[in-house]
């Protein structure tokens, strides 16, 4: 290419610099609904279908947690083989759930939570350490201290 009209056409994007006016960078701000507006575009994509009558979903992790929604909005796609699940999410510990969710427990869960229950005896027996011991009779010390 020749070179003046390289010199020309770099001049032009010149910038920065004594007397020149600088480019801005265009800055576009995405918002949370524009991206859940392109999820569920993509997820109409691949034909997800709604799934009523959830009332809660339980998903259980390696750390004895639960991830736990209540009334969520449940999508399966067979096809592809995915499932969505919105709504809103709280984590709680394996104990704060469990009368409600033992049906629910697979073979993992269940080894967890019996490492669980032969902790708590090790961490009362820990507790019971810590406390000292009462060698003199207060009471008694205080009415002495009201004579």
């Amino acid at each position: 290419m020749n070179q003046e009209k390289l010199a020309k056409l770099q001049a032009q994007v010149r910038i920065g610099g004594k007397g020149t006016a600088r480019r801005k960078k265009k800055v576009v701000h995405r918002t949370a609904t524009a991206d859940d507006k392109k999820l569920q575009f993509s997820l109409k994509k691949l034909g997800v279908n709604n799934i009523s009558g959830i009332e809660e979903v339980n998903m259980f992790t390696n750390q004895g947690t639960v991830i736990h929604f209540n009334n969520p909005k449940v999508q399966a796609s067979l096809a592809a083989n995915t499932f969505t699940i919105t709504g809103h999410a709280e984590t709680k510990q394996l104990t704060e759930m469990l009368p409600s969710i033992l049906n629910q427990l697979g073979a993992d869960s269940l080894t967890s939570l019996r490492r669980l229950a032969e902790a708590l005896p090790k961490q009362r027996k820990l507790k019971l350490e810590c406390i000292p011991y009462l060698v003199e009779n207060f009471d008694e010390a205080s009415k002495n201290e009201a004579n």
